[in-house]
């Protein structure tokens, strides 16, 4: 039993504002240009199952917390990545204090904590910050890989 939750995004082909869902079977498009939207959105221990685990992409999950310095410089890298591979990944955040299930789940034990998953398995996982190419290069070897494995 689903809470239609949404998000916005500015779409970055045409710059109009668009709502998307949380958790939806597909990818994304902009409403006006039908170009692919970035797609972003927050997830918990009650709803990380239907958001994550169950999207038809690749899903980058950003564990982190609002105390990490880190966390904070890692947020806008992941954004841009997440802009540039629209389409291609969803990206979850994670705030591990406001879930500490899923930070048990995931044996976090440094912040932030990336993970690639790939229907519900993780195929990559790194800790620490890293800059935006850094991060655009890690995602798109772990879902090339993915990709070669599944066709």
């Amino acid at each position: 039993m689903s809470t239609m939750q949404a998000t916005t995004v500015s779409c970055p082909h045409c710059g109009r504002t668009n709502r998307v869902p949380v958790a939806a079977e597909g990818r994304p498009k902009c409403g006006h240009c039908k170009q692919p939207l970035p797609w972003m959105v927050d997830a918990g221990d009650d709803n990380f199952t239907e958001v994550a685990e169950r999207a038809d992409v690749p899903v980058v999950v950003d564990l982190w917390a609002t105390w990490c310095g880190p966390c904070r410089m890692v947020s806008p890298a992941l954004e841009k990545v997440a802009t540039d591979l629209a389409g291609r990944i969803k990206l979850v955040k994670v705030d591990i204090d406001k879930n500490p299930r899923l930070s048990q789940r995931f044996e976090v034990q440094a912040v932030p904590t990336l993970l690639v998953l790939d229907q519900g398995e993780t195929v990559a996982r790194q800790a620490g910050a890293a800059p935006a190419p850094a991060l655009r290069q890690w995602v798109e070897q772990s879902i090339t890989a993915r990709e070669g494995r599944s066709g």
